[in-house]
């Protein structure tokens, strides 16, 4: 049984009713339009011959009239009747075609032709039975087709939820979009898409609970440790106070720590902001204002080179803005005094490219700088930043990226923003 909740049921069904509703409208109209032409034939037949009788000044000749099985009479004028008159009468169990026809008009008389349409009658009515059995036929075979059908169109779709309510975070493999049709491929795509997704985000998440457990065990083994040997004599009051120093500093760092896991969790909640329209150009002319008084702050210059001139798309701006303030804090962090930064954009082929270069001291590229806890170079930091910024480019379906200069010193961190971002929230 078919469940009325089911895509395959409502399409079967509506399938179905549409068809039937077809062919009851044409069997009707084509019924009936067999029928007006019959009759019709016949009425012009009789017209044609009681013109041709009217014709005869000498009199009515009706003798060849019995051979077309027609009867002629001469009456008086009928009371409801002033001109030209077709009627269809019924006589025991026998159908008639009555004319009636202006004959004299000084006598006020008319010419009754009256014509026996049983027979005709009765093909209209074996017609009629022919059409409603045709009709039940046919029926059935719709209700077959639509079956067959409705079955093809939501086999792929079938087909795709079976592999989605199969897949768990051991067994996520893309669905092969060559095999769907060509309408169902932009939703494999978007399903493979989404199988990234969760593939990084599975394992980001495994590497952060691992880099969370690491990272708040050691300083607090180092200070549980330092504590200890502090109590296993009597100490002077400057050891006292630099290991209190010391359990103050580290207490500073997991401070920091979990204030950077804690943005984790609020950036999770941001892809759930809604999009809004905005020009990527004036929003990057406006952040950059903030971002060149930070560099000078420390020294250092930024500098802007945006192409083109506007570039409007639909996005969630606090994602956007965790991805481009990062790249800018860390190429601040890592260029050196009188150095300069760049932030340009240049558009592309399906979307905008944006990029951040530093002067630093380049990167390591056969690291994953985007895994959580990773740092690169000498600088203090938890190594939380570029795995924030990744996992908000996955949440917009866009696409950041850290390469080293060609021409000097320093690293290009890239972010590709497409034109229509995979499936923003609405």
């Amino acid at each position: 049984m078919l469940s009325t909740q089911s895509l395959k049921s409502k399409l079967l069904w509506q399938l179905v009713l549409a068809s039937a509703i077809t062919i009851a409208i044409f069997s009707t109209i084509l019924y009936n339009v067999i029928k007006t032409s019959i009759y019709e034939e016949s009425s012009e037949g009789l017209i044609k011959q009681a013109k041709y009788l009217c014709s005869k000044r000498n009199g009515l000749d009706t003798s060849y009239l019995k051979t077309l099985d027609i009867s002629v009479k001469v009456i008086p004028k009928p009371k409801y009747f002033d001109d030209v008159t077709i009627v269809h009468t019924k006589e025991k169990n026998r159908y008639y075609l009555t004319l009636y026809y202006p004959y004299n008009f000084k006598e006020r008389t008319f010419l009754m032709l009256k014509k026996d349409i049983t027979s005709t009658q009765n093909f209209l009515k074996k017609l009629l039975r022919y059409i409603i059995i045709a009709n039940i036929i046919t029926f059935f075979v719709v209700i077959a087709m639509a079956y067959i059908l409705s079955s093809s169109i939501t086999y792929y779709i079938k087909k795709l939820t079976t592999k989605l309510s199969k897949l768990n975070e051991e067994m996520l493999k893309p669905i092969k979009v060559r095999d769907l049709p060509t309408e169902f491929q932009p939703l494999g795509k978007s399903i493979n898409m989404l199988i990234n997704k969760i593939q990084t985000y599975v394992k980001y998440q495994k590497e952060l609970f691992i880099g969370i457990a690491h990272e708040l065990k050691t300083p607090l083994a180092v200070m549980k440790l330092k504590n200890e040997v502090t109590l296993l004599k009597q100490r002077s009051p400057q050891e006292y106070i630099e290991t209190i120093k010391l359990n103050i500093k580290t207490i500073d760092e997991l401070n920091k720590m979990i204030e950077n896991v804690l943005k984790i969790g609020r950036q999770e909640g941001d892809q759930f902001e809604p999009p809004i329209e905005l020009d990527l150009i004036e929003y990057l002319k406006d952040k950059s204002n903030s971002y060149k008084l930070l560099a000078e702050n420390e020294g250092k210059n930024l500098l802007t080179d945006l192409v083109p001139k506007s570039f409007t798309l639909t996005i969630q701006p606090t994602l956007l803005n965790h991805i481009i303030q990062n790249f800018v804090q860390n190429a601040i962090k890592f260029t050196k005094p009188g150095g300069t930064i760049i932030l340009r954009s240049r558009p592309m082929t399906n979307g905008i490219k944006i990029e951040v270069i530093d002067e630093g001291p380049g990167i390591d590229e056969k690291k994953d700088l985007f895994a959580p806890f990773k740092r690169a170079g000498e600088k203090s930091g938890v190594g939380l930043g570029l795995f924030l910024a990744k996992s908000a480019a996955d949440a917009l379906g866009a696409s950041i990226s850290i390469k080293n200069r060609k021409d000097k010193p320093g690293a290009i961190a890239t972010l590709v923003i497409p034109s229509k971002l995979v499936c923003p929230l609405c």
